[in-house]
């Protein structure tokens, strides 16, 4: 049986290529509502409503563990999935614990969308590691949308995320997280747009090794080898096919590497 992810779009492909790392073996079936990114634009009520809908078709497909790929998706719905579905369900949250845990002097800096950053669920993470003083919070759309869009310019990359950056005092920050799937595509840009010191962190491969735990303890990690993966491509947006997510999916392992 396969392993289903879904997002709103194509950020989460950078959390696929990190599974299909891991867990080269299992078969997925990727779900992306890219007709209706940004979902970080709009309220909790309708991303909650568009997740589990969408969640619906992955469960028709006969998956036997759900990875909700999206930060925004995952503060909406995970608690209803959660209570609504028998398989394992994963969800995403901004990877500022790991940031908070490396003691380090300074800031951290979270990018994500507006949605995420007004969330309870972020909210409460951010009072149980007592860091609201030390996190400097900045909702980034336009990372996403220019991703949705296919525009894969480097300058108009540089220029989108130097926007962000701008106000931001980089001499005070220890860590940057990424708190949206999206914006893992930009690692290497903001890279070389802050110190090198500057630790840029996301929670894709924390995320995936919860994921390989958690079909483990449940004896549900696949005993076959194939050597041709097999990741089946679904989007609500017709025009984006598999090519399109063949050649993201490139994109992001040569930036991981």
């Amino acid at each position: 049986m396969p392993v289903g992810f879904f997002d709103s779009g194509l950020g989460g492909l950078s959390v696929l290529q990190e599974a299909l790392q891991i867990m080269p073996d299992e078969k997925y079936i990727y779900y992306g509502d890219s007709l209706n990114a940004p979902y970080g634009e709009k309220s909790g009520e309708e991303v909650r409503a568009l997740t589990i809908k969408n969640v619906g078709f992955l469960i028709n497909q006969g998956i036997k563990a759900l990875v909700i790929a999206c930060n925004t998706a995952t503060s909406a719905a995970i608690d209803d999935l959660r209570s609504m579905l028998e398989i394992p369900v994963i969800g995403m949250e901004p990877a500022i614990k790991p940031a908070a845990m490396t003691k380090r002097n300074g800031d951290i800096l979270l990018l994500a969308t507006k949605m995420t950053l007004q969330e309870d669920k972020l909210k409460n993470l951010i009072v149980g590691l007592n860091i609201n003083d030390h996190l400097i919070k900045v909702a980034a759309p336009e990372m996403v949308t220019l991703i949705e869009k296919g525009e894969f310019s480097r300058d108009r990359a540089v220029s989108t995320v130097e926007k962000y950056l701008d106000n931001i005092d980089l001499d005070k920050i220890n860590s940057i997280v990424l708190g949206c799937t999206h914006f893992v595509f930009y690692r290497d840009i903001i890279a070389e747009l802050v110190d090198k010191d500057v630790a840029i962190i996301d929670g894709n491969r924390g995320t995936v090794k919860h994921l390989y735990n958690r079909l483990k303890r449940l004896d549900l990690l696949t005993d076959k080898k194939d050597e041709n993966q097999n990741v089946r491509f679904y989007n609500s947006d017709s025009k984006i096919n598999s090519s399109r997510y063949k050649q993201i999916l490139n994109t992001v392992k040569n930036i991981n590497n």
